[in-house]
């Protein structure tokens, strides 16, 4: 790795090098987005399929094999070490839910993420190298508080998949239905008429709870929760000019003018610019 501790990478290629097995002193993270392809780790092959997390503990030989290069074989990888991991791990254990399963099964681990949930992954690795190759103020910080906020939000959707009834048992109260409905409707017309209607609760109480524990105006936390979903999906490659239908805008040019203003460019400078530097 070319840092001490994590090493993120974004590959797109339509041939690949005749490689062999090979392992690392270090965890590794290998998201697939595309392309045909078998994977090989451990003496086990399988084909993986978009939206696949495979985690490849340190030491345990792995490699992958093109089948055609019809359609672009991309992925991203993050390594990471279990130094660094453990650092995390004196803040919370959580950190380590998931390289703690590879331990306890003593293999690989394969986790399928959907697609909203795969398109919000692939937004934070994109954030993670755009800031990695910047030269900003305060990087260093920025880019330990996007690390550090990759590896437990890949946890925390892993651990919410695998444990529903728990996650059901937290959200009770009116602001996490509140923002589970809002998850789940995104692309519909999130009126503080529609939220009442279906949470059986006054409007005006709605609003006056989401605001004081949120600290965003319901409508402002609409508009910035969609433009973060166009911004992953954007990157993930999806069509700009269908993007901004698919999460709740009625008019492009409505998304547009939100997009520039909520991210200082167009949506097509902005993935252009952070694909250019990965």
């Amino acid at each position: 790795m070319l840092s001490q501790d994590f090493e993120v990478y974004y590959y797109s290629d339509r041939v690949l090098p005749n490689v062999t097995a090979h392992t690392h002193d270090y965890y590794e993270f290998y998201f697939f987005i595309e392309g045909n392809i078998i994977m090989y780790i451990d003496g086990k092959q399988f084909v993986p399929t978009p939206g696949t997390m495979i985690i490849i503990p340190p030491n345990m030989p792995h490699y992958a094999r093109l089948i055609d290069g019809d359609v672009p074989y991309r992925r991203f990888v993050f390594w990471v070490t279990e130094d660094f991991l453990n650092s995390l791990a004196t803040i919370s254990e959580d950190y380590l839910y998931l390289t703690n399963k590879t331990k306890t099964t003593g293999n690989f681990s394969i986790n399928k993420f959907n697609e909203i949930e795969f398109n919000t992954i692939q937004g934070k690795v994109f954030s993670l190298i755009d800031e990695i190759h910047a030269n900003r103020f305060g990087r260093d910080a920025k880019i330990m508080l996007a690390v550090s906020d990759f590896i437990i939000s890949i946890n925390r959707m892993v651990f919410e998949n695998q444990n529903p009834n728990v996650v059901e048992s937290d959200s009770d109260t009116l602001y996490q239905s509140i923002i589970q409905f809002i998850e789940t409707h995104i692309d519909e017309d999130l009126s503080l008429d529609l939220l009442a209607e279906q949470l059986h609760v006054s409007k005006f109480h709605i609003s006056h709870v989401f605001t004081d524990t949120n600290g965003l105006p319901l409508h402002k936390y609409i508009t910035k929760k969609r433009l973060n979903m166009c911004r992953d999906a954007i990157l993930s490659g999806q069509d700009i000019s269908i993007v901004a239908t698919t999460y709740g805008f009625s008019d492009y040019s409505v998304f547009y003018r939100a997009f520039v203003k909520e991210y200082g460019k167009s949506p097509k400078k902005f993935r252009d610019e952070i694909i250019r530097n990965s």
